[in-house]
């Protein structure tokens, strides 16, 4: 998962660098509000990608003395500043543009340069998107789209999706807002096509702004993960049963899980450990995913007889 989830920030980055030389040649030589925010567009999204580059590479470290769990969270963490600064150096970027040009009602100029550009950039971010939908839709399997983007874990490929197609549409507001400025002469449509993208960068930071905080907080690992130990605890002749457990999604593709089993009576100390291995065992085999794995033993009815004993009838 980690090496696709680099290849495709890669591809981006390297899509975003020759769009954004692009656009920039365009907003220069055309004046346009639309064409200078989507040049600050495609080059807050290279820095962007540059830094979830470095989330991937810190996520990828090994688990040592300071970090047990490891160093998942951190692409976490990355993804997050990327989307704080898709929102900033975007979002309200453009819609200040915007409002300058609105009030200025600067007229732009050379127009018929600005087509064939984002012509060209619409052909490479819809490629970009287009490839970021197919390894969405191997992934999900037959979970609907909208839901797995709101319950994978790999959010940097999430972050590029989200921009890749926050770029594309704001591409053909661009293409919309200059085609009606060019027709009519009017410097209102590019002031309004500014602000149109700039809504666009704003919606989609805030949709992942929600999305990465939860991870960040803990979030609990899918549910078919949970179902699976409840379901594996049942084949072990020495287990009751779960009395509880708990999931906690550690990075992309690290999940922990913690649990207290109950026992049958009578049960001898090295018939639990065989079991409690067997237990683990089969659990990772149906979820390789699952890094960490603690068992707690309990003796059936435990926790009534302390909850007596503390509470002075016993």
């Amino acid at each position: 998962m980690g090496e696709q989830s680099t290849k495709h920030v890669l591809n981006s980055l390297f899509v975003n660098m020759v769009i954004a030389a692009a656009k920039g040649l365009a907003a220069f030589f055309t004046g346009s509000g639309a064409m200078f925010a989507e040049t600050i567009h495609s080059v807050a999204d290279c820095g962007n990608q540059a830094l979830l580059l470095v989330g991937i590479k810190r996520a990828g470290r090994a688990p040592d003395e300071q970090r047990p769990f490891g160093y998942g969270r951190a692409l976490y963490f990355w993804s997050f500043i990327v989307s704080l600064l898709l929102f900033t150096g975007g979002g309200v970027f453009s819609i200040y543009e915007g409002l300058h040009k609105l009030s200025a009602q600067e007229p732009p100029r050379n127009l018929g340069l600005a087509f064939p550009i984002l012509g060209f950039s619409l052909l490479l971010e819809g490629a970009s998107t287009l490839g970021n939908i197919r390894e969405l839709n191997k992934r999900r399997a037959s979970k609907p789209f909208f839901r797995y983007l709101r319950e994978t874990t790999d959010s940097a490929l999430v972050v590029i999706f989200g921009e890749n197609f926050a770029a594309s549409l704001g591409l053909v507001i661009a293409i919309f807002s200059l085609a009606m400025t060019y027709f009519t002469k009017n410097p209102l449509y590019d002031s309004l096509g500014t602000l149109m993208i700039g809504g666009v960068l704003v919606v989609v930071a805030i949709f992942l702004c929600v999305e990465i905080v939860s991870l960040l907080e803990g979030e609990a690992a899918d549910p078919q993960i949970r179902a699976s130990a409840i379901e594996l605890a049942k084949e072990q002749p020495l287990f009751r049963g779960l009395l509880q457990v708990m999931t906690v999604q550690q990075g992309p593709g690290e999940v922990m899980i913690a649990a207290k089993v109950e026992l049958q009576p009578h049960a001898q100390a090295a018939d639990i450990c065989v079991a409690i291995s067997l237990f683990e065992r089969a659990v990772r085999k149906r979820h390789p995913e699952v890094k960490w794995l603690f068992v707690e033993p309990d003796l059936p009815d435990a926790a009534k007889r302390s909850n007596a004993v503390r509470g002075g009838t016993v």
